[in-house]
């Protein structure tokens, strides 16, 4: 159990920026994540715009109905 939740998000905090950012290492994760998102069948290689436009009505319907009293 965590008695002192501030004294923990300072240590987080410092730790974190002790530690800098590694951006050959950020960039390899996010490459990895494109290529299993590839496997996947989530992104498509073929077209990338390739529904855009069903995706484009949909945020209008919900920009819509979050905007009606």
């Amino acid at each position: 159990m965590i008695r002192n939740p501030e004294k923990l998000a300072r240590l987080d905090r410092e730790y974190q920026r002790k530690q800098g950012i590694d951006i050959v290492h950020n960039f390899l994760i996010v490459e990895a994540m494109h290529a299993e998102a590839v496997c996947l069948g989530i992104f498509s290689r073929l077209d990338p715009l390739d529904g855009l436009e069903v995706d484009i009505k949909i945020a209008k319907v919900i920009n819509n109905v979050s905007k009606t009293p």
